[in-house]
């Protein structure tokens, strides 16, 4: 503890009397300070112990006074200490009554004591202080390494909530509660999440303060320019000084926690890479036996391919929260993406392969669980995003393209990815964020026709009919495609054209003669009904 003024009361050399301000000796005093300027306000910081012989005071003037004793006290003067036998043989009734009035502590400091005597207790009692902090963040340092090698980031954590009596909590790159200390904080921390995601958000490192029903420091880990984790530290009251040294030295131990886990993700995606490559090569027995209990699991199961790459596109601004927002704000959609998919297995206890590729990454995750509708979510919020806050903006960012394959095992891999490929083919095309396999399969072929490539083809193709119709000699356009709707049944298509089967036959002849193709070839009559959808804007 600090000195207070009652410490100094009872320093059995000081001698020192209390006159007024009895109820408030319990004070720290941060320092002892001399002066008998009429007005050292100025030279005060607040917390000190005025030390004053009344030279230059009208000290036996009730007003003048009251003025003096209500200066130092607004200034945050946590005592006065006057020295009798020197100007005064006793302090004046008119500052005692002052000090009584303002309930400032005023403290009687005999001819023997001199000043500079009470400015060496202050001192001395101010360094034994820092020196038992220091001492007690020591301890607390060693505590925290020892459960930190011992019981990993839960027992650094309890440790922690200990040393600073209060609670601890962990989350991960997503924002998301890792673990806490002690259970019952797992509630308090979990309402954070939305400050701990503005936290990461800022570059490292980097901190803030939360109030509420508690006093939360929330602090970034890691040593990169995006923090990968974040501690937060909720007391009833500020940090003391050992408990600064506590959370400081917690937070080295975490983040050194954090980029030694890193290494070892490197070194995990190294082996994920070799299993995905095997996979790819059709040798799933192989990639079982690299895969061990890494991700042996995940081949266990059926699983889904996710595909995903960036494309630069017109600059837009993307103004959301969450992952998207630290993603976009990073410039790293593949980053964000792995950084969700890898959170989200992990505390629902999912396996799970995330290798980038080049410019792109490839993940295998478990049909059906967290990941992938991590995955889902990730791309359906930025997505989202995208349609509602675009603005125009100078320069080109990257966008999240994703492909997701149909539930596969280790044998049909291959077929997953290039389903995958497929599915992140067609997102590109129609400016979409993710595009499931199972989503081409179970809809129709028409909406693909809607490419520029196709409709340039369609138009082209279909052209020498427009312009024969354009001139008032035939219908030929829509003759042809009542007849193809019928599959060449004259009559049918003839009524729905309300004119003569002859009439529609020598129509078709006319078509096969300005196209120069054989209307009897299945090719062609499939080419021009994909060609009239496609310049229908893949309507009927």
């Amino acid at each position: 503890m600090p000195p207070t003024l009652a410490s100094l009361v009872h320093h059995s050399a000081l001698k020192l009397t209390v006159r007024a301000g009895e109820d408030r000796l319990d004070v720290p005093v941060r320092w002892a300070h001399v002066s008998e300027l009429a007005d050292p306000v100025p030279y005060m910081e607040g917390g000190e112990l005025l030390l004053i012989t009344a030279l230059k005071l009208d000290a036996e003037e009730p007003e003048a006074m009251r003025r003096y004793v209500k200066r130092l006290a607004g200034a945050g003067v946590v005592g006065l200490g006057f020295a009798v036998g020197v100007n005064y043989e006793d302090i004046p009734k008119a500052l005692v009554d002052a000090a009584e009035e303002e309930g400032l502590p005023l403290l009687e400091v005999p001819r023997r004591t001199p000043f500079l005597a009470i400015s060496k207790a202050v001192s001395a009692a101010i360094a034994a202080d820092q020196y038992r902090a220091v001492t007690a963040g020591f301890a607390a340092q060693r505590e925290l390494t020892k459960q930190a090698l011992s019981g990993g980031p839960e027992g650094l954590l309890a440790a922690l909530a200990s040393q600073v009596d209060g609670w601890a909590a962990l989350y991960d790159a997503s924002g998301a509660v890792v673990a806490t200390a002690p259970d019952w904080a797992g509630r308090r921390a979990a309402r954070l999440t939305a400050d701990v995601e503005r936290l990461r958000e800022r570059p490292a490192p980097a901190s803030s303060v939360v109030g509420g029903e508690d006093r939360v420091e929330l602090h970034s880990l890691g040593t990169g320019r995006r923090p990968r984790a974040a501690l937060a530290v909720g007391t009833a009251a500020t940090l003391g000084t050992a408990e600064r040294y506590a959370v400081h030295s917690a937070i080295a131990l975490l983040t050194l926690t954090t980029e030694r886990s890193r290494s070892l993700h490197a070194a995990e995606q190294r082996i994920g890479a070799a299993v995905v490559g095997m996979l790819l090569a059709g040798e799933p027995d192989h990639a079982r036996a690299v895969a061990g209990e890494l991700y042996g699991a995940l081949l266990d199961a059926p699983f889904r391919l996710i595909l995903a790459e960036s494309v630069s596109v017109s600059a837009v601004g993307v103004g959301v929260g969450g992952a998207v927002a630290s993603a976009a704000v990073d410039g790293d959609p593949l980053g964000g993406l792995a950084e969700v998919v890898e959170s989200a297995a992990a505390r629902a206890g999912e396996c799970v392969l995330v290798v980038p590729d080049g410019d792109r990454l490839v993940a295998l995750a478990v049909d059906g669980g967290a990941a992938v509708a991590a995955c889902q979510e990730y791309a359906a919020e930025l997505e989202a995003a995208r349609a509602t806050v675009r603005e125009a903006a100078a320069g080109d960012e990257d966008e999240l393209v994703v492909g997701l394959s149909a539930p596969a095992g280790p044998i049909a891999a291959a077929a997953a990815y290039k389903q995958a490929e497929q599915a992140l083919s067609v997102a590109r095309r129609r400016g979409r964020t993710l595009v499931e396999h199972e989503e081409l399969a179970a809809g129709s072929v028409v909406p693909l026709l809607a490419d520029d490539a196709v409709r340039a083809f369609a138009d082209g193709l279909l052209r020498p009919l427009k312009e024969h119709d354009a001139t008032g000699r035939g219908d030929l356009v829509a003759s042809l495609r009542a007849w193809l709707s019928r599959h060449g049944q004259w009559d049918a298509a003839a009524a729905d054209l309300g004119v003569h089967r002859h009439t529609l036959r020598y129509r078709m002849r006319r078509v096969e003669e300005i196209l120069g193709r054989s209307l009897d070839d299945p090719d062609v009559r499939m080419e021009l009904w994909l060609a009239l959808k496609a310049v229908a804007g893949g309507g009927g």
